[in-house]
């Protein structure tokens, strides 16, 4: 009898006992947060601004829960972004299902926030309380990237808990492999924002294009 269980359960030794997934510590592994990001205007930046000004008006105002964070933070961001305009699109509650290696076990999950361009997966948000680490994202988020139908290109995700984001590369194989990009914090001088949303769109372009 087929075993199903929640993506969300799943945490990182699960994955490596069932899919062998590897962790990359090698920075040229994942190159693409770094690298021949494209520039954002006078204008993005303002918007930011008020991004994280509101972020910080609602912490005075606890808890902060995960459609809070949406609203405030990741919400305005895909906006400004233009993520909401052709050719992209947002499907919100993607449920996808991958199977364990020689077991009868599908994992079944539900993705946050799913950004499409021309049918192929470009980005996945998730938002996470708070006061959460990314760290209670990264396995959930890992398996959905491992139920991304196309092998071919390398997957992207993004974790974002409001006050923190981090960017995720997995690469399917034999092991898979992922690397993580650092933590861009809101907390920290200067608006980390800009080059959030930088890297969105370069990864959007890489994947997309």
């Amino acid at each position: 009898m087929t075993q199903t269980i929640q993506a969300k359960v799943i945490d990182l030794r699960y994955l490596i006992d069932n899919f062998g997934i590897e962790l990359v510590l090698d920075g040229s592994f994942f190159h693409e947060w770094q690298e021949d990001l494209p520039e954002i205007n006078d204008l993005d930046k303002q918007l930011l601004d008020k991004v994280k000004t509101g972020y910080f008006n609602l912490l005075n105002y606890p808890l902060l829960l995960e459609d809070v964070v949406r609203m405030a933070v990741v919400v305005p961001l895909l906006f400004i972004g233009n993520f909401y305009l052709a050719t992209f699109y947002v499907k919100s509650e993607e449920s996808i299902y991958i199977a364990v290696p020689d077991e009868d076990v599908i994992i079944k999950g539900k993705i946050d926030t799913l950004v499409l361009k021309e049918q192929f997966w470009v980005m996945i948000i998730e938002s996470k309380r708070a006061s959460f680490s990314v760290e209670q994202g990264l396995a959930q988020i890992l398996a959905y990237l491992l139920g991304n139908r196309d092998n071919d290109k390398p997957s992207f995700g993004m974790i974002a808990t409001g006050s923190e984001f981090i960017f995720i590369k997995l690469v399917k194989g034999n092991p898979p492999r992922y690397a993580l990009s650092k933590g861009f914090l809101m907390r920290n001088p200067g608006n980390e924002l800009y080059d959030v949303l930088r890297i969105l769109k370069r990864l959007t372009q890489l994947v997309g294009g």
